[in-house]
């Protein structure tokens, strides 16, 4: 199993250019089901839930290729089946977009209950009874959701979500692209990775209105076309790099990241003390030689402080001046990490769903295991700032979300290796 090695104690001096975003791309890639024509997708992330996904869509039947720039077509012109099982399912809860598209089009699916990270409650049964409310008669049997539309064709209606649900957005946004009549998503999911699917179906030849507002309207069609789609930065990527740069008393530059996708957590960086600029395409941040001050970060849909950075801002707090509180109000298991933390040294009470953190001065190397996506990118930062060499051990999580990170850690100074099998492949720091 591979391990991260980090000896901590640099700063990180650079610049790193930002991938495409994972959350954004794998809906679009779904999104390949509702049409019999191409779908061609520029900026894809090389990532594991990226291989999943086109490994459940060949499963499907899909034709997936890939050119010299790495661009993919995909093509569900001929499908082999509507099944996607569990062997493919289980690692990745995305893999529940399917249902939508599936029914869409071809009026029926059967799709294994999803798995992916163990940070809590994300049920399926917003989705599900947002499909029933269509016309879908949906049963879940033996581990899996079975779906049929007895008409054929889904019916468009009003919906209003319990809570505000990204996944359960984006499904019913492709279930009620080719569904008959007028759909209404109230208290739908403002995300970016939302407003980057709708702007791909409308693409496609969709009638979308209010895509990034809390109301979603969608006029059904009879058919989508191919189109071509570039997926956009990943905002969270990037976040993580910042709060890296800033918790290292560092100074970094990212390449490739749209205005707006990060003001939350740009507004909570200038807080704790750091300098940054933004740019049309570009963000700056400088915090050399000083050391960040604690910040409060309460998590909240889009456009409030995204959860995805709540990890990585409480290992800022850990090493930061003074008292913070962090509280994680989308899961209510997120704070795994903090027990790793505290075995390096970092001062966190839990109180249900706040941790209060009072910053230490430095944190003291230690073997770590992670135990989800963002929770590892928190240890491996951990281990940047830590004195002594850290090990983070279960890093297939963090191949989930981040494209090559110790590569682009290391451009940028960090002492970083991974170990896989007993071999070692050092990545020399660039000083």
């Amino acid at each position: 199993m591979d391990k991260l090695l980090i000896t901590g104690g640099g700063t990180l001096q650079g610049e790193v250019r930002v991938a495409g975003a994972k959350n954004a791309a794998l809906p679009v890639l779904i999104a390949a089901l509702l049409t019999d024509q191409t779908l061609r997708i520029r900026n894809i992330p090389h990532l594991r839930d990226i291989t999943t996904t086109l490994e459940l869509l060949g499963h499907l039947g899909v034709s997936v290729q890939v050119d010299e720039k790495l661009e993919i077509e995909v093509n569900a012109a001929d499908l082999a089946s509507r099944c996607a099982p569990y062997e493919l399912v289980k690692t990745m809860r995305a893999s529940i977009l399917v249902l939508g598209p599936l029914l869409a089009r071809f009026g029926q699916a059967e799709v294994s209950l999803p798995g992916g990270c163990a940070i809590g409650s994300r049920p399926v049964d917003l989705h599900l009874k947002a499909l029933e409310k269509m016309g879908a008669e949906v049963s879940v049997e033996a581990g899996y959701i079975k779906a049929r539309v007895p008409g054929g064709r889904l019916c468009g209606a009003r919906i209003i979500f319990d809570m505000v649900t990204v996944t359960g957005t984006e499904n019913l946004l492709m279930a009620a692209v080719l569904a008959q009549g007028r759909t209404v998503l109230e208290n739908a999911a403002r995300e970016p990775e939302v407003v980057d699917l709708a702007r791909c179906l409308v693409n496609m030849g969709a009638r979308i209105q209010g895509a990034g507002l809390d109301t979603i309207e969608i006029e059904g069609v009879d058919a989508l076309s191919g189109a071509e789609h570039t997926v956009i930065p990943d905002r969270i990527e990037a976040g993580t790099y910042l709060v890296a740069a800033a918790a290292t008393g560092g100074r970094l530059r990212l390449r490739g990241i749209s205005n707006g996708l990060l003001d939350a957590v740009i507004a909570k960086l200038d807080e704790a003390g750091a300098a940054v600029m933004v740019g049309e395409q570009e963000i700056l941040l400088d915090m050399t030689h000083k050391r960040p001050r604690a910040v409060n970060v309460r998590t909240a849909p889009f456009p409030g402080f995204p959860t995805d950075m709540q990890a990585q801002f409480l290992l800022l707090n850990a090493i930061a001046e003074g008292t913070a509180t962090v509280t994680e109000s989308i899961f209510e298991n997120r704070f795994m990490h903090v027990q790793e933390l505290q075995r390096m040294g970092a001062d966190i009470d839990l109180k249900g769903n706040t941790a209060i953190i009072r910053g230490v001065p430095h944190l003291s190397a230690a073997q770590v295991m992670a135990t989800d996506l963002r929770a590892s990118a928190c240890l491996v930062l951990a281990g940047l700032v830590a004195q002594g060499q850290t090990v983070v051990d279960r890093i297939y999580h963090i191949d989930r979300g981040y494209d090559c990170i110790e590569e682009k850690l290391a451009q940028c100074g960090a002492d970083i290796c991974r170990v896989s099998d007993g071999s070692q492949r050092r990545l020399a720091a660039v000083r």
